[in-house]
């Protein structure tokens, strides 16, 4: 049995309700492992941060009652919109709605513009948000496995005996953590984390694990127990020029010049056995868990083609 695992993820910026209800049926109807959301409050990856965009929770807790296979999260969760108690509730509450298939993902958050305009603290520096997510992650951690939780004098975050009612269905609610910070994202991921996930090519992603592997020997955690996931945006066609095609369309859709992702290497654009060519180099340095990125307006041929073909390419390679 393959080891090989597939998710993608939505862009919830620039779409209708009804067409990325539809693009999540169609993935979860193909048997994608997993289905993920930003979590922004302006939209990305545009010159317009003001287009439509939905928020992640509820864009979650909607789709998981219309879809019934795939596991559902946010890649990832900004730490910083939300007290982490709630989050552990709201997630509990999704993994009853869907049946038992949350993910809770985590990240500390980088958009400014969004914090300011919706009064959200911020903190004074990157650093300073990435000890909140790790004292988030542990106390969801700690909620969802049970346990009551109280803050440590000095805590970001004055827990006074939360507990949660009821537990998640899920024995165990995986947390993913997203980053490639080597000092303090990937200490967390060794300390907290169920999943992983990060951009780059075979090298960057090997060099990021022997890093985490150091802070997985530090805590006591055994690095095979984290499942490592790889992201990029992608546009499968028989030509690289076909998918370069779509991809423009979508941009100008976004309003994000095309410019911006001339070099990009985020970006996969070509045939199935290119995509697939990408996924072995990554899949050989322990990345067995691809989740594609997908802009409005959706694209069906790339969500069929890359688990009725690359999937299987990947596999037999």
């Amino acid at each position: 049995m393959s080891d090989f695992k597939l998710g993608a993820l939505l862009w919830t910026q620039a779409s209708s309700w009804a067409d990325l209800s539809a693009a999540a049926l169609r993935i979860d109807r193909a048997g994608y492992e997993h289905l993920w959301f930003y979590d922004h409050l302006y939209a990305i990856n545009t010159r317009d941060p003001y287009l439509p965009i939905f928020e992640g929770w509820a864009t979650v807790a909607g789709l998981a009652t219309i879809t019934s296979n795939a596991h559902l999260g946010l890649l990832v969760g900004a730490n910083t919109f939300r007290n982490p108690g709630v989050v552990a509730k709201m997630a509990t509450t999704v993994d009853h709605m869907s049946g038992g298939r949350a993910i809770v993902g985590l990240g500390g958050a980088w958009n400014e513009l969004e914090h300011h305009a919706f009064g959200l603290e911020f903190g004074s520096s990157a650093g300073e948000r990435l000890e909140w997510l790790d004292e988030a992650a542990g106390a969801i951690r700690s909620l969802l496995d049970g346990y009551s939780v109280s803050s440590t004098p000095g805590s970001h975050y004055p827990f006074n005996q939360a507990r949660l009612e009821p537990r998640p269905l899920q024995r165990h609610v995986p947390i993913m953590i997203g980053g490639g910070g080597e000092r303090r994202t990937l200490r967390t991921v060794a300390r907290h984390a169920d999943m992983w996930n990060v951009f780059g090519d075979a090298g960057r992603l090997a060099a990021k694990d022997a890093v985490l592997r150091e802070h997985c020997e530090a805590v006591g955690r055994d690095p095979a127990t984290i499942e490592r996931t790889v992201s990029a945006k992608l546009v499968i066609r028989d030509s690289v020029d076909a998918a370069h095609e779509v991809w423009a369309s979508q941009m100008a859709h976004n309003r994000c010049p095309e410019e911006d992702w001339d070099d990009s290497t985020e970006l996969w654009l070509g045939s199935p056995s290119l995509i697939a060519d990408e996924l072995r180099r990554r899949r050989e340095v322990g990345f067995h868990t691809f989740i594609g990125m997908l802009a409005a307006p959706f694209d069906a041929k790339t969500i069929d083609l890359l688990i009725d073909e690359v999937k299987p390419m990947v596999e037999a390679g």
